[in-house]
C-alpha cells in the first residue's frame, strides 16, 4: 500500500495502480476512514491514471471502517472510470457498499461483488 495524503492533511493508507490492460485496481487499507477530501483524492488519482481515457475501476474495499456523507457524494459524481466494480469480503462491506449506491444513481455501471474472479470478469467484458 502506499500512503497518499488527502487535502485535508490527513495520510490515509490507499493503493491506487493501473495494470497493463488498463484496468485501475484501488484498494484501501481495512479500518479506514473515507472523508469527501479523501474520496476526493483518490478519484484525481484514478483520473490521473487514467489520462483521456475511461477504464474500468476495481476498488477493494474489504474491511473499510467509515464512509462519510461527503464521500459518499463525490463517488457517484462522474470520473474516468467506465465501470466500477466494488469487492468485499463481508456482509458489513456489502451493507457499506448498498448503503453508498443508494444515495443516487451512480454515473457508470456499478455493482458489489465478494469474488474477485467475478468481478475482474465483469469489469472486463
Amino acid at each position: 500500500m502506499t500512503p497518499v495524503e488527502g487535502p485535508d492533511g490527513a495520510a490515509t493508507v490507499m493503493a491506487v495502480t493501473a495494470e497493463p490492460d488498463g484496468l485501475v485496481r484501488l484498494t484501501w487499507q481495512a479500518g479506514v476512514r473515507i472523508t469527501g477530501p479523501v474520496a476526493a483524492a483518490a478519484m484525481a488519482r484514478v483520473d490521473e491514471l487514467n489520462g483521456d481515457e475511461e477504464n474500468p475501476l476495481l476498488v477493494v474495499m474489504a474491511g473499510t471502517g467509515e464512509l462519510t456523507r461527503e464521500a459518499r457524494m463525490v463517488f457517484a459524481t462522474r470520473c474516468s472510470a467506465s465501470r466500477i466494480a466494488l469487492l468485499g469480503s463481508s456482509a458489513v462491506d456489502r451493507v457499506l457498499a448498498n448503503f453508498a449506491l443508494g444515495v443516487r444513481s451512480q454515473p457508470v455501471p456499478t455493482r458489489f461483488f465478494t469474488d474477485e474472479d467475478a468481478a475482474l470478469e465483469w469489469l472486463r467484458r
